[in-house]
């Protein structure tokens, strides 16, 4: 269970990064960035989470990191 909570807890933070990333582009609110994120998702038939990961990628030159910072 605390790998399942820890996984989520990652997921979540590559989630908001990307979100923030997205604000910060289009200067929208936080469910119009969840909703090019969704969009992308359906569409490419990829995890949301993966396209997160790509957003943050192609911002900073790396990857997100794997596990919560604050673990």
């Amino acid at each position: 269970m605390s790998q399942h909570l820890q996984a989520a807890l990652a997921s979540r933070a590559v989630i908001d990064q990307a979100l923030g990333i997205l604000m910060g582009q289009n200067k929208s609110a936080a469910d119009q960035a969840f909703e090019i994120l969704r969009t992308i998702s359906q569409n490419r038939n990829v995890k949301l989470r993966d396209v997160a990961a790509e957003v943050i990628t192609a911002v900073s030159g790396q990857p997100p990191a794997d596990a919560p910072r604050f673990s």
